[in-house]
C-alpha cells in the first residue's frame, strides 16, 4: 500500500506541473454579456489572438487575395498616402509594402501586435511606418492621407456606438479632400441570423478553443466568449468580448451621417480558412467606400520663411464651352484639389486662392502688394473663354504684378496655329503639309494627298477634333468641316493638314534659356487598345469622353531612335526661345510613316493638371505631381529674381530625382 500511495502521489506530482497556474475557466456563464469588460480590446489581442485567428489573419494568400480586391476597389496608385487603421500585426501593411507602395503607416492599439509588425517589416526590409494609438484619437495632422483602410473586421468594438463615430470623425479629419475610406467589416445583418451558439475547433495538436456566442440584450452586438486550452497545461484563456453588428445601411447612414460622401456597398467577402471550421465574425463581411468633400484645413506658417503667391484659376461658377456639359464637375473640383495638395506638400509658401472672374481685377489689386508673385494656372482662359486665355496674362501685366509662364504675345502667337506653322518653318522646323480654309470658302483645293486631319485653326483642349476629323476622301474632308462648323458652332478659319500615322509624340520643357531648364522624357501616344477600324488620333473624345473607346488611350514613354529624339527636342528648344515662352511648355509633335518627325502644335500654357501630359512627363523624369509644380514656381522665382521660399523643394535640375531619366540639351 505504501508503494502504491507513493507512486500515486508521484503521478499527482507531475500532473501538477502540466496544470495551468493561470486563469481558470469561470464554468457555465448564464449571461455572457454580463462579463464582458467596457475595455476589452485592450486586452485580448496577443499571442493567443494570433492562434485562435491565425487561420485567416496569418494566412499570407488570404491576405493577397483580399489586398486585391481592396486595391481594386480603390484604384490604389503607388504614390497614394495609405493609413492601414486598427492594422494588427500589418498584414495588409506589409503586403502593400511588398507591392511598391512606398508611402504605407499602420496603427494599432495593442502593443505586442505592432512589435510584431516591427519585428517583420525589419525582416524584410520593408519601407513601413508602425505606430501605437487610439483610433479614436489619432495621432496625425489633417490632410495627411488619400486612403484610409479599417480591414478584418476591426471596427464597432466599443461599448457605444458614439465612441464609432468619434473615429469616423478622425478618419474623415485625417483623409484630403477626395480621400478614400475602405472598411471591412462583418455582415451584421447575416451575422444576426447565422452566428453559431457554440462551436469547438482545434486550433493545431496542442490547442483547441470552445466559444459560446449570444445576441447583446439589445440586439445591436454579438457577444462572445472564448475558452482556450491547451492539451497539456489544461485552460489558458477564458475571455470575452463584443462587436457591434452593422448592416449594410446602418453603415451606409452612420457614413454619410458623419460627413462622407458617395458612400458605396461594393460586395461582400468569404475567409476560406484552410482549418475550415468556425470562421465567427470573419465568416461573411462587407466592403463599404465613402469619400471625403471637404475645404483644405488651413496650415499655419511661419512667415519668415515663407513666400506670398496668388494662385489664378478658371471661374468654376461660369460655363465653361470645352467642357461636354459647359460646366465644373466633379473631376473639375477633384483636379483643382490634387493641385492644392501639391502646392502644400511644397511646405513654404502662403497661398491665397483666386478663381472669381468678375472681381479678378480687383482682388489682383488688393493683392498686388501682400504677394511676391502669381501663378498662372488659367489655362480656361478670362470668363473661361479660351479666346481671352491671354486676357489674364495682359491684366498682370498692366498691375506691375510678375507671374509664372508665357505672357500675352506668346499665348496670342501660339493660339493660332498657322501663325505657328508659318513660324515654325521660318525656324526650320518640320510641319506637316497644309492648308488653310476661311469660312467662306467652299472649294477646297489639296495639293497633297488623302487622308487629312480637319482641325480648328483656333481652339485648345482637341476642341473640335473627334474621330471623324479624319477624313479619308474628299466627301469626308467637306462633311469634317460641316461637322466643325455646326456642331461645335465654330465660324472661325479651319486648319487641313495631312494625317500622319507614325508615333504620336509629346515634349515637356521646365525652365527657362539659357537658365537651367530640362527637358522631360518624351511620352507617345499607345493607341493599342482602340478598335482597328478606328483612325489613331487624339482628340476631343479621348480627353472628355469616358464612354469612348478613345479615353482608353495611355500615354507610355516614346522608342524612338536616339538621333530623332535629339534632332525633335533640338527644334522645341529653337521655338522656346523664338516664340518667348517662359518657365514651361508643352509640344505635339507626329512621325509619318517614314518616321521623320513633324511639329502639330505649342502650347505655352498647358495642362497643368495631376494626370495630364505634363505631369505624366515629370513622372517618368522621377518627379512627384508636387515636384513638377515646384520646379515650374521655381523657373519663375530664377527668371524674375525672386529669392526661392526657405527649404522649398523646387524639382530644380540639378536636384531631379532621376537624372537619367531625363533629355538635357545645352541652348
Amino acid at each position: 500500500m505504501k508503494i502504491k500511495s507513493e507512486s500515486s502521489n508521484t503521478k499527482s506530482h507531475e500532473l501538477a506541473k502540466l496544470l495551468p497556474s493561470g486563469p481558470k475557466s469561470l464554468g457555465p456563464v448564464p449571461d455572457l454579456e454580463e462579463h464582458v469588460q467596457p475595455d476589452w480590446w485592450r486586452y485580448i489581442f496577443n499571442s493567443i489572438y494570433l492562434k485562435t485567428d491565425g487561420d485567416v489573419i496569418d494566412d499570407a494568400q488570404i491576405t493577397a487575395r483580399e489586398i486585391d480586391v481592396f486595391s481594386d476597389i480603390l484604384k490604389l496608385s503607388p504614390q497614394d498616402k495609405i493609413l492601414d487603421l486598427c492594422c494588427g500585426q500589418g498584414r495588409a501593411s506589409l503586403e502593400l509594402a511588398r507591392r511598391g507602395f512606398s508611402n504605407v503607416e499602420g496603427l494599432d492599439r495593442s502593443r505586442y501586435l505592432i512589435q510584431k509588425a516591427r519585428s517583420q517589416s525589419r525582416k524584410e526590409n520593408l519601407s513601413v511606418k508602425f505606430r501605437e494609438g487610439d483610433a479614436r484619437k489619432l495621432p496625425y495632422q489633417p490632410d495627411s492621407f488619400d486612403v484610409v483602410m479599417v480591414l478584418g473586421n476591426s471596427f464597432g468594438y466599443f461599448e457605444s456606438a458614439r465612441e464609432d463615430v468619434r473615429v469616423l470623425k478622425e478618419i474623415l479629419r485625417v483623409l484630403k479632400p477626395w480621400g478614400k475610406l475602405l472598411i471591412d467589416v462583418t455582415d451584421g445583418e447575416y451575422l444576426k441570423r447565422k452566428f453559431q451558439p457554440r462551436s469547438w475547433e482545434w486550433i493545431d495538436k496542442n490547442y483547441f478553443v470552445c466559444r459560446e456566442r449570444s445576441l447583446s440584450h439589445d440586439k445591436q452586438r454579438l457577444i462572445s466568449r472564448e475558452v482556450v486550452t491547451h492539451v497539456k497545461k489544461g485552460v489558458i484563456a477564458d475571455q470575452f468580448y463584443a462587436e457591434r453588428l452593422y448592416t449594410r445601411k446602418a453603415l451606409e447612414d452612420l457614413l454619410r451621417s458623419t460627413g462622407f460622401s458617395d458612400v458605396t456597398v461594393h460586395r461582400q467577402i468569404t475567409a476560406e480558412s484552410q482549418r475550415n471550421q468556425d470562421l465567427g465574425m470573419m465568416e461573411k463581411r462587407i466592403i463599404t467606400t465613402g469619400q471625403v468633400r471637404k475645404e483644405w484645413t488651413a496650415v499655419r506658417r511661419k512667415k519668415e520663411l515663407t513666400n506670398n503667391i496668388g494662385v489664378i484659376l478658371g471661374d468654376p461658377t461660369k460655363p465653361d464651352p470645352l467642357k461636354p456639359l459647359c460646366v465644373f464637375d466633379d473631376d473639375d473640383f477633384y483636379t483643382i484639389d490634387q493641385m492644392k495638395n501639391a502646392l502644400r506638400d511644397l511646405n513654404k509658401y502662403n497661398i491665397t486662392y483666386l478663381t472669381s472672374h468678375e472681381s479678378l481685377y480687383k482682388d489682383l489689386v488688393d493683392l498686388k502688394s501682400k504677394v511676391d508673385f502669381v501663378v498662372n494656372l488659367c489655362d480656361e482662359g478670362f470668363y473661361n473663354d479660351p479666346t481671352k486665355e491671354l486676357h489674364v496674362t495682359a491684366l498682370l501685366e498692366m498691375l506691375g504684378i510678375p507671374y509664372t509662364g508665357s505672357g500675352p504675345q506668346c499665348l496670342a502667337f501660339c493660339y493660332d496655329k498657322s501663325l505657328i506653322r508659318g513660324i515654325a518653318k521660318e525656324t526650320l522646323v518640320p510641319v506637316p503639309e497644309g492648308i488653310f480654309i476661311q469660312p467662306e470658302d467652299d472649294i477646297y483645293g489639296l495639293s497633297f494627298g488623302l487622308p487629312v486631319l480637319v482641325k480648328p485653326n483656333f481652339g485648345d483642349s482637341s476642341f473640335g477634333i473627334t474621330q471623324r476629323s479624319v477624313a479619308y476622301s474628299m466627301e469626308e474632308l467637306v462633311n469634317a468641316v460641316a461637322e466643325i462648323r455646326e456642331k461645335f458652332g465654330y465660324e472661325k478659319p479651319i486648319l487641313v493638314e495631312e494625317f500622319l500615322t507614325g508615333k504620336d509624340i509629346t515634349i515637356g520643357i521646365i525652365g527657362n534659356l539659357p537658365e537651367p531648364y530640362m527637358a522631360l522624357p518624351v511620352i507617345e501616344e499607345d493607341y493599342s487598345a482602340l478598335p482597328p477600324e478606328l483612325p489613331r488620333v487624339c482628340g476631343y473624345e479621348a480627353k472628355w469622353l469616358p464612354d469612348s473607346p478613345y479615353w482608353n488611350i495611355k500615354s507610355v514613354p516614346a522608342n524612338l531612335p536616339e538621333a530623332t529624339e535629339k534632332y525633335v527636342i533640338e527644334c522645341c528648344l529653337k521655338l522656346f526661345e523664338r516664340l518667348e515662352c517662359r518657365d514651361y511648355c508643352r509640344f505635339d509633335w507626329r512621325l509619318d510613316a517614314k518616321g521623320n518627325p513633324k511639329l502639330l502644335e505649342v502650347n505655352p500654357n498647358p495642362g497643368w493638371c495631376w494626370d495630364g501630359h505634363l505631369a505624366k512627363m515629370s513622372k517618368l523624369a522621377g518627379m512627384t505631381y508636387s515636384d513638377m509644380l515646384g520646379a515650374i514656381i521655381h523657373a519663375a522665382e530664377l527668371r524674375l529674381g525672386i529669392q526661392p521660399a526657405a527649404g522649398q523643394k523646387n524639382g530644380k535640375e540639378q536636384d531631379s530625382p532621376n537624372p537619367s531619366a531625363q533629355s538635357k540639351i545645352s541652348p
